[in-house]
């Protein structure tokens, strides 16, 4: 059989964008675990299964509403209008690849931006409420942000914004969603003291975090080289350094700034540290020099730390620092762009233009995530509710909502009253509020 070149380039950018895929979706798992890891053992389950949530019905409201809204036919640089359930005309998108594949790999971004969220409600939503929200953000929230970047026509998209990856369309839009929905939800019972001060509700498993950060570090090496949708495009050597450099700068300030800060390395910190500088390189992973990366993913790896303090300040209870992580570390990626891209920075001769653009855009995205998901949150609590009872959040969501708990013997210690300090039950369950609160 004979094959063009053309055919085995395009086989091969197919292979390439679905291995990527792959490598995006497998980054659930990783936010699986870093969730799981930082919450408290009682409410574990139910928020892998609230990632678990991401993957089914919010891959669905993708494939359905959202994929359309997004790469569909351009309506005033706003919304696409063709492509639902993948039907319709898409010829305009103009790929090299098969909509499919090209569809797959879209689907993995649309369910990182839902577990984002994920995160931050974490130990206090209802399990239904968190349903609906799913299939909106990926079916519409999302998607109407995506088309602005990167659909045929969208209006930052011809401004000549760069966000290569998604450090506005994918992570300053689900951080700023995750300060809006924790708004509305409220802090978990227990953080906030009468005069502000916060207490340290615990992370039950800082080895199940860990590992889903190398998961997510890993997947990020789909993520970016991934959005080239070539395997034969050289600059994915380049994205993968890049991208790599970012990280391991964001994790060392992490410890760094933490050990001058607190006079011990925080591992939440570097950990969040080197999530930041993932979150804020992917928007120039492909525009910035090796060293500009580190030193983005360094700067992010300083602001990580003084986001999540501020936010605990203001009491918005995010119990895995997805603000702070996506929020602020993707807006300082997109900003970064317009300082040292090495076409167009201002750091290297190409003026203000491009910051200006890149300003424009994030502004534009942030405010368009926090506005939306604080009304749906807002609809969502008038019409169903979106918080568990206090005696429920007490007991775990695990418990209440799924009727299972990830340790048996939380439920057996607490079904026999046994332990009755902090010690044997370190989660709570079965024992009086103050007796689970460690303050910093």
């Amino acid at each position: 059989m004979h094959i063009s070149l053309n055919e085995l380039a395009s086989g091969i950018d197919t292979v390439w964008v679905l291995l990527c895929a792959a490598l995006v979706l497998f980054m659930e798992a990783g936010f699986a675990f870093l969730e799981a890891g930082f919450i408290r053992a009682k409410n574990s389950l139910n928020i892998v299964m609230k990632v678990f949530t991401d993957c089914t019905f919010g891959m669905l409201g993708f494939w359905a509403i959202g994929f359309g809204l997004m790469y569909g036919m351009n309506v005033s640089g706003l919304v696409g209008s063709s492509g639902f359930f993948l039907t319709g005309n898409l010829q305009h998108i103009d790929l090299s690849i098969p909509i499919p594949a090209f569809w797959i790999f879209q689907a993995a971004f649309a369910m990182v931006v839902a577990s984002i969220v994920s995160g931050a409600v974490a130990e206090r939503m209802k399990f239904s409420a968190y349903i609906i929200f799913t299939f909106l953000c990926t079916s519409f929230l999302y998607p109407v942000a995506g088309h602005w970047i990167w659909g045929v026509g969208g209006w930052l998209n011809k401004l000549g914004m760069i966000d290569f990856a998604g450090s506005a369309a994918v992570h300053a839009f689900g951080g700023w969603a995750s300060l809006a929905a924790v708004l509305v939800l409220g802090p978990r019972t227990g953080k906030y003291n009468e005069d502000g001060s916060a207490n340290v509700l615990p992370a039950h498993n800082m080895h199940l975090a860990f590992l889903g950060t190398f998961i997510l570090w890993f997947g990020w090496f789909g993520f970016n080289p991934g959005s080239s949708l070539s395997g034969l495009n050289s600059s994915i050597a380049h994205i993968a350094l890049t991208t790599n450099l970012a990280a391991a700068a964001g994790g060392a300030t992490g410890i760094l700034f933490t050990m001058r800060r607190y006079g011990k390395a925080d591992p939440s910190m570097a950990i969040n540290g080197a999530l930041a500088g993932l979150a804020a390189i992917t928007a120039g992973t492909a525009a910035v020099s090796p060293g500009s990366a580190a030193i983005i993913g360094a700067v992010a790896g300083i602001l990580v730390v003084l986001a999540v303090e501020f936010f605990d300040r203001v009491k918005a209870d995010d119990p895995v620092g997805a603000i702070a992580v996506h929020g602020v570390g993707g807006t300082w990626g997109v900003l970064a762009v317009g300082l040292f891209a090495t076409k167009g920075g201002l750091f290297f001769g190409g003026g203000i233009h491009q910051l200006v653009v890149q300003t424009l855009g994030v502004l534009g995205v942030s405010v368009w995530a926090f506005g939306m998901t604080y009304l749906v949150f807002v609809l969502l609590k008038a019409i169903m509710g979106i918080r568990v009872t206090r005696q429920e959040e007490f007991e775990g969501l695990d418990l209440n909502e799924h009727g299972i708990t990830a340790y048996s013997d939380l439920v057996t210690g607490a079904l026999k009253g046994v332990g009755h300090g902090a010690a044997h039950h370190p989660e709570g369950v079965g024992l009086p509020l103050t007796n689970t609160i460690t303050v910093r």
